[in-house]
């Protein structure tokens, strides 16, 4: 009686386990956007306009702060790299005076100094 069952081998059930190249990392940004009453919102993401939209939506992706201040504007965005330093740039802006925030939106060299600080 022969079988009609087929042998499995151990190469028909391996799966294609070659390495494979990490997916790069999207860069990191660091923004400012500004209310219809002109406050500063500042925040990280690395997506800048799918981001501003959520925010311009309106909706539960809206950040607490700005939902009902809409319409906004982007005032200002830097790509920063790596998520730590992002939110290391964000902490610091977050607590820069209203004229600095202005001055960052105006002078963009004006972020390598606060990106260089190392307080």
């Amino acid at each position: 009686m022969s079988s009609n069952k087929r042998s499995i081998t151990n190469t028909d059930t391996q799966t294609d386990l070659e390495e494979t190249p990490p997916r790069p990392q999207a860069p990191w940004y660091v923004y400012l956007i500004r209310t219809r009453e002109n406050a500063l919102y500042c925040g990280v993401t690395t997506d800048v306009q799918r981001r501003f939209g959520e925010h311009q939506e309106n909706g539960t992706k809206t950040a607490k702060y700005l939902r009902g201040k809409q319409p906004l504007t982007l005032a200002w965005s830097h790509e920063v790299g790596a998520k730590q330093k992002a939110m290391s740039l964000e902490w610091k802006i977050k607590r820069l005076a209203k004229r600095d925030k202005e001055r960052l939106c105006k002078e963009s060299d004006l972020i390598l100094v606060l990106f260089n600080d190392r307080q």
